[in-house]
């Protein structure tokens, strides 16, 4: 979503049958598909307790990692890129994503990353109206590019991130929210990077980088349950915080961003 405007919708999949067999580096064991579940139904609950409408697409067993919605396309207040993931067996994911989205988005106002650009939106963090690109085993570098010419066209600013070295990061967002205003929360890897030079900086707490991947939604943060020092630095900057187990899907390498497209 760009510019400091509220979210008014969402779009979720749940995990289907084939949750587990989809791609992970996490290296915590196979995810209980039927927790999954039931995480995600928490999930989307506390997306409409924000005030959002959420529609679901149905789960497709074809596309065992396809519940990270998040990663098939950017949406804007000026329009929508449909992406291309940068995992092969994750491309045909797409359609189905720009189906839902058409009522929303006229076809005149969305684009699609082409060949040889790679785009995951996981690795793109937008606060208000700026975005910061991740170039990741992912996104690739004409990906990257190829989204902030798409940007500028539209007025928007943006900064890009290398994250490749960088341990622990499959996205950028796998280690970099905005939590309002000028106000970043950032893994230690990031503190002091140049796109961030500027930036009201929270460093997330030492071992509890998994939870820097929390979501700002209206006027509450959404964040993964199990990280007291997380949620407590966010407490203490005024934020409301609502925490989420989502242990099923950070063994397959996902957070809470992953799981829905918002606008």
């Amino acid at each position: 979503m760009s510019d400091p405007a509220k979210f008014t919708r969402a779009l979720v999949r749940p995990p289907g049958d084939t949750f587990a067999a989809g791609m992970t580096t996490a290296g915590l064991g196979a995810p209980d598909v039927g927790r999954a579940r039931v995480q995600h139904q928490a999930y989307v609950r506390a997306l409409e307790a924000c005030g959002l409408v959420v529609m679901s697409l149905l789960a497709d067993e074809a596309y065992p990692d396809s519940t990270f919605v998040e990663d098939t396309a950017l949406l804007t207040t000026r329009g929508a890129l449909l992406t291309r993931p940068g995992a092969e067996s994750r491309r045909g994911e797409v359609a189905a994503v720009a189906r839902a989205l058409a009522e929303f988005f006229p076809t005149a106002e969305t684009e699609t990353i082409r060949a040889p650009g790679t785009l995951d939106a996981g690795d793109v963090c937008e606060a208000d109206g700026h975005f910061f690109i991740g170039v990741s085993e992912r996104t690739n570098v004409q990906g990257a590019r190829r989204l902030a010419t798409w940007l500028a066209r539209r007025g928007f600013t943006s900064a890009t991130v290398d994250i490749r070295a960088l341990p622990g990061m499959l996205h950028l967002k796998s280690g970099l929210a905005h939590l309002g205003g000028r106000r970043l929360l950032v893994v230690e890897t990031l503190v002091g990077h140049p796109a961030v030079a500027g930036w009201d900086v929270l460093r997330a707490p030492s071992g509890e980088d998994y939870a820097a991947n929390c979501v700002l939604v209206n006027d509450a943060v959404l964040a993964p349950a199990g990280f007291p020092k997380i949620t407590a630095l966010l407490r203490a900057t005024g934020l409301r915080v609502v925490e989420l187990d989502v242990s099923e899907f950070r063994k397959m390498d996902g957070g809470l961003s992953c799981l829905s497209l918002r606008w």
